[in-house]
């Protein structure tokens, strides 16, 4: 019997020397969460001591059991010394790797910019303003009556086969994307009395081939004026002072005779290209010269329309292309680029938040 206590004894100490020994090399906080398995766990060392007391002689089991559970303590107290070390170890890394210089300077914001498009039309207002001109806007879905008809485009005429209109079905009336933003024109005039000076930007819409300079959808701005004795030379005058606003004085413009159905006589209004300086390109068509739009004094026909007397007022019109405009002053050689929504491509005309 004095031979099994011995055993135990002996026993108890070598588990206490290894355990020591073993929790003395713990490291980390899985370390010692696997010492703990190993010796105080469910099927750990001191566990297994604690149930194998069944076997011993009912007289040796008090002192026996006194001796397990003194070890099993104090494994458990060094135990709970280590681990509290190793965790309070372990917040500190971690606060460490986690903190923030508060003295370093903030991350910048990255917030929403106006698109190129919406920043020239601004621009274009803001000069239109300054030669008396007001800003109004229209819908892009319209009738035939205000996108052909009243525009001197009856449903006869020739002309109105070459506007590659997106039309939207419907049964008793011609419902279309408007092709241009002249239908504003007789919406303008309808209800305004002259003198009229409005300047129309918005989306136009047109099936045709894309390529640099021409977009299915594009951004038009158009202008109209009428009053008694306006002329030719007010128009020139007018897109003359745009050219110079936009581009600066060395730019030169250029008009030519052209024909639109709502003017007569008409022009077409072009500035020598800022992308090639007028030596020839793919964006101006190697002819050194890019078209802005179409101009003229508006057709009596028109102004008959919408109840003008066209032996009282003249007046004249003119569409320009937005992005044509943007293409001129920054050098994107590529119209299509506005609708693509790259926005490595727009962030370029992001403007600073002052």
């Amino acid at each position: 019997m004095a031979q099994e206590v011995t055993t135990l004894d002996a026993e108890l100490e070598a588990v206490r020397a290894e355990a020591l020994r073993r929790l003395d090399e713990v490291t980390s906080v899985d370390e010692a969460a696997a010492w703990e398995r190993d010796y105080l766990g469910g099927k750990g060392r001191v566990t297994q001591l604690l149930r194998g007391l069944g076997s011993l002689p009912a007289e040796q089991r008090p002192a026996a059991g006194r001796a397990t559970q003194a070890l099993k303590a104090e494994l458990t107290e060094k135990y709970d010394d280590v681990g509290a070390r190793l965790k309070a170890a372990a917040r500190q890394q971690a606060l460490a790797e986690d903190a923030i210089d508060v003295t370093l300077p903030g991350r910048p914001v990255i917030i929403g910019a106006a698109h190129p498009i919406s920043q020239m039309i601004d621009e274009l207002i803001e000069i239109f303003a300054l030669l008396g001109f007001q800003a109004v806007f229209g819908p892009e879905v319209e009738t035939g009556h205000y996108n052909f008809d009243l525009l001197n485009i009856p449903s006869d005429h020739p002309a109105r086969d070459v506007w590659d209109t997106i039309i939207v079905e419907s049964p008793n009336e011609e419902i279309v994307l408007r092709t241009h933003t002249s239908p504003m024109q007789a919406r303008t005039m309808e209800r305004m009395q002259p003198p009229v000076r409005v300047i129309v930007p918005g989306r136009s819409f047109r099936f045709e081939a894309q390529d640099a300079s021409h977009e299915w959808m594009f951004t038009q701005l158009e202008g109209l004026a009428v009053d008694e004795n306006i002329t030719m030379a007010d128009l020139k005058g007018t897109l003359r002072e745009l050219a110079r606003q936009l581009f600066g004085p060395t730019r030169r413009v250029r008009f030519r005779c052209d024909f639109f159905p709502f003017v007569e006589p008409g022009v077409d209004f072009a500035v020598d290209c800022a992308i090639c300086d007028g030596q020839g390109c793919r964006v101006c068509k190697h002819t050194g010269w890019l078209e802005m739009g179409g101009a003229g004094m508006v057709h009596p026909n028109v102004l008959k329309g919408v109840g003008y007397d066209p032996e009282k007022y003249t007046g004249f019109a003119f569409g320009l292309g937005i992005e044509r405009i943007i293409m001129m002053k920054t050098g994107v050689s590529d119209l299509r680029a506005f609708a693509g929504n790259d926005v490595r491509f727009l962030r370029q005309f992001a403007r600073p938040i002052v």
